[in-house]
Order: C-alpha cells, then sequence, then structure tokens
C-alpha cells in the first residue's frame, strides 16, 4: 500500500470568512495562519499549499489584552538612511486597521516562497461587507 501525496491540483479550496469583532489578534491570527497553511486538513503536507482562503471582515474591532495597545509600535523601514518610522497601535487602528490584522496573520505564516503563496490567501476588510459572497464562505469558529 503506498502513501496518498496529494497535488496542488488536487486540492479543494473552500473559503471561510472570521468576524473579528472582539476578538483577540494574537488568537484570530494562528486560527488564520492554521487554516490558510493547510494544517485543519487530513490532506496536510508540508511541502505543498493545500490551504483555503480566509476573509477577514470587521477588522476594525479587534482587541488587545493588557496594555499591549497603548504600548505596541508597529515600525517600517523606508529604505533610507534614519527611515525608520514607527506608530502606535491606537493611531494605526484609526487609520489602516486591515494593515494591523494582515501583518500579524503574515508573520505566523512561513517565511518562504510559499508562505507569501499562502498571504495571498488572506482577504482582510474593515467593516462587514465583502464581495466574495459568490465564494459562499463557510464561518470560521476562532477562539476569543
Amino acid at each position: 500500500m503506498s502513501t496518498f501525496v496529494p497535488s496542488s491540483n488536487d486540492t479543494n479550496r473552500k473559503w471561510y470568512v472570521v468576524d473579528a469583532s472582539g476578538k483577540t489578534l494574537g488568537r484570530l491570527a494562528s486560527g488564520a495562519a492554521r487554516v490558510l497553511s493547510g494544517k485543519n486538513s487530513t490532506q496536510y503536507t508540508p511541502y505543498i499549499d493545500t490551504g483555503d482562503h480566509v476573509i477577514v471582515i470587521n477588522c476594525e474591532k479587534i482587541v488587545l489584552t493588557g496594555l499591549k495597545s497603548q504600548q505596541k509600535l508597529y515600525r517600517r523601514y523606508t529604505g533610507y538612511p534614519g527611515g525608520l518610522r514607527e506608530e502606535e497601535f491606537v493611531k494605526l487602528l484609526a487609520r489602516r486597521p486591515e494593515a494591523i490584522v494582515e501583518q500579524a496573520i503574515k508573520g505566523m505564516l512561513p517565511k518562504t516562497k510559499m508562505g507569501r503563496q499562502m498571504a495571498t490567501k488572506l482577504k482582510v476588510y474593515k467593516g462587514d461587507k465583502h464581495p466574495h459572497d459568490a465564494q459562499m464562505p463557510e464561518p470560521l469558529v476562532v477562539s476569543a
């Protein structure tokens, strides 16, 4: 008897939707990263992208525990000398809440070509509307 090894053509990708309102950022990100990498599937293979699509809505209603909302900083480098930019969590949440959720989830994916490919299956939206109704996404339960 031989071992079944799925190919990327054999995978039937599902669509999941996650409502982020009232959810903790890290718990939401780890649950979404697990689905994106395919670890929730029985066909999981480490070197093949067998993950599903994830849609995150209401990302502006994400919460952090403790004092992290006042202390957390997001840094990016512009590429120029002295070009390190810092932004507080509260300000970034008001300006671009999608970036917070995307960065948290992408940080939990592999840092390889396949990890970047997995990240393309992530869609994050502010508000409760998304343009993926035709894919009939199923609700994904992530622990609070």
